[in-house]
């Protein structure tokens, strides 16, 4: 069966080939370009809330600029790659204009020509993370100020037409509460970008700056769920995250010098250690060892391995960043019972297709109200009928139902009480039958079927009383749903989903014979070359927890990326990549689409 994506992208096509109009016929192709690309994923926020910080994280590499360079003021779009020597500036007359990378791996502070000049940089890199998704750093805002819809989409993703992202992450500065004011912005330019409670994450950021507790995660968690019950309408979820310690982690920030400062460090009296850390600014000051510390951890941070080092005295760098990585709740065990920006990717990833699509539609929607020759017309007509808001969607879009209907709450167009809005949220949220209605794991198909038609009640009457309405057509797409559940008990039980698939040429095998593989990486190679399922591909017990496989993969992914930073045989770059993606694939797999 046609994916969504790929179902739009042939609708683009055949309606590309009807038009006479080359302007016309040109947008109606870059929207299936788009559609063949890796997911595009904006990071918005406030000034110096820690976005910069997150894209690093999350790109596993520290190269996304959070001081006051041009750069941080011009959209920076993140792209798979193989050219990491240059970036590109898209500039606003389309021409485009090349600039090399800075010394340090980072887009310049200064840009070639004046910033206002800049669309946007685009910045490409051979990294893993980025062969699913684009990520786009925005410039930050401190309120929303746009007075229309372009001028939002020109401030987040560099443009004012069809091009932009298909999810967002919106980085919430964290307090101890969030006014009207800020979930208002947050609002209204999710709103202006296409954005929805199907394709949005909010992350709360630097939750260990707030409070003078030892661990942050408890009022951490009670935070990130009063906002969730705020915006649930408007965002997937709202996560909490110490995206400083995600970045070290991920990218392996920390040196053996700073593995002996902590060392220092732990062989102190911890009264001590504690009148050394009361003031943070100050011990950075102290010495160059202390202000590294400082810089990539804070004082959280410096807590966290300080007690790693002494609980394990034989601990090194892999084991350091590994804890550091659990401890900034990217996607571990530190976010227990909520979310995490791991399972938020996960589920941007996992539903790649259906937000592209999603995306897609309402860019030609816009598009069809162009004017249009008398020629182009009818070829208008056909699309506007393909893309209409009540046409029944076809089989092979079947997956945006529930996504729409969601989206349609969040834009006033679907009122529900709480209890069906509730139903809806399970069903956009969750990804088994029994999870989307709420229902035990192991509830059986004649259970899920009998809870879905009791749901189906109040939803077909919501789809009578409201007809023809845009509320009436997404109250019969999340019927549909709901009565393809309650057809499980004669169609059996739903297949267990496949293992994370290991996909591993001649290249990867090959490094086992290479002399730039230390013992330990070959071994860890070998292990994910020949082991029987995800647990034993990193190198643990067959019984290992979700958790731990999603650690393991990640800290193996890192340690594998460093290789790609030296000077390589072709092959051997082409191995490594492709071990860094099996071990994010595992990763992926195991974090699940609501983490740790």
């Amino acid at each position: 069966m046609s994916t969504p994506d790929l179902a739009v992208a042939r609708l683009c096509d055949a309606t590309a080939m009807r038009l006479r109009d080359s302007a016309l016929r040109g947008r109606v192709r870059a929207v299936a370009e788009r559609l063949r690309q890796p997911l595009q994923v904006a990071v918005a926020g406030a000034v110096s809330g820690g976005k910069s910080t997150l894209v690093n994280g999350l790109l596993g590499r520290s190269v996304a600029p959070a001081d006051a360079g041009e750069c941080t003021r011009v959209v920076t779009w993140y792209e798979h790659g193989p050219d990491e020597g240059r970036i590109e500036l898209d500039l606003v007359d389309g021409t485009t204009r090349a600039a090399p990378l800075g010394e340090d791996g980072r887009p310049p502070r200064t840009l070639p020509v004046p910033v206002e000049h800049v669309q946007r940089v685009r910045v490409r890199m051979d990294l893993p993370a980025l062969r699913g998704l684009t990520v786009i750093d925005t410039p930050g805002v401190n309120t929303v100020a746009a007075a229309n819809e372009q001028a939002a989409r020109r401030m987040v993703f560099g443009t004012d037409g069809t091009d932009h992202a298909q999810a967002l992450i919106y980085v919430l500065r964290y307090v101890q509460r969030f006014d009207a004011g800020a979930l208002a912005d947050f609002r209204t330019l999710s709103a202006a970008c296409g954005m929805s409670g199907v394709n949005t994450l909010a992350v709360l950021s630097q939750v260990d700056r707030r409070g003078d507790a030892d661990d942050p995660w408890p009022g951490a968690r009670r935070l990130a769920g009063r906002a969730y019950e705020q915006l649930r309408t408007s965002v997937f979820d709202v996560v909490p995250v110490v995206g400083l310690l995600a970045e070290t982690a991920r990218a392996r920030l920390l040196t053996g010098a700073d593995l002996a400062a902590l060392r220092a460090l732990a062989a102190l009296d911890e009264l001590d250690l504690e009148d050394l850390l009361v003031d943070v600014d100050e011990f950075a000051r102290s010495s160059a060892a202390h202000g590294r510390l400082a810089g990539h951890l804070h004082r959280y941070g410096i807590r966290v391995a300080v007690d790693a080092v002494r609980g394990r005295p034989g601990l090194d760098l892999d084991g350091l960043h590994a804890a550091l990585l659990a401890a900034s709740g990217f996607g571990s065990a530190a976010t227990a019972g909520i979310g995490s920006v791991a399972a938020g990717i996960a589920h941007f990833t996992e539903r790649a297709a259906q937000l592209k699509a999603l995306a897609a539609i309402g860019s030609l929607r816009r598009l069809v109200r162009a004017p249009a020759g008398a020629g182009d017309r009818a070829a208008l007509a056909s699309l506007a009928d393909a893309v209409d808001e009540g046409r029944p969607l076809t089989a092979s879009l079947r997956g945006l139902r529930v996504f729409a209907a969601l989206d349609a709450v969040g834009r006033g167009q679907l009122g529900l009480d709480d209890e069906m809005l509730a139903e809806l949220v399970a069903l956009a949220r969750e990804d088994t039958p029994a999870a989307q209605l709420g229902l035990p794991p192991d509830a059986s198909p004649k259970e899920i079927a009998r809870e879905a038609r009791a749901r189906s009640v109040r939803w077909r009457r919501l789809a009578v009383t409201t007809g023809a309405l845009a509320a009436g057509h997404r109250a019969r797409d999340v019927l549909g749903v709901l009565e393809e559940l309650a057809a499980l008990d004669a169609a059996g039980p739903a297949a267990a989903a496949p293992a994370a698939a290991v996909a591993l040429g001649e290249d990867a095998a090959g490094l086992l014979r290479s002399p730039r593989l230390a013992g330990r990486l070959r071994d860890d190679l070998t292990a994910l070359l020949s082991g029987d399922g995800p647990a034993a591909r990193v190198g643990l017990p067959a019984g290992a927890d979700a958790v731990a496989v999603a650690e393991r993969a990640a800290q193996l992914a890192a340690q594998f990326r460093v290789l790609l930073h030296r000077p390589l045989p072709a092959p051997e770059k082409r191995g490594v990549t492709e071990v860094c993606g099996a071990y994010e694939a595992i990763w992926a797999a195991a974090a699940g689409p609501r983490g740790a």
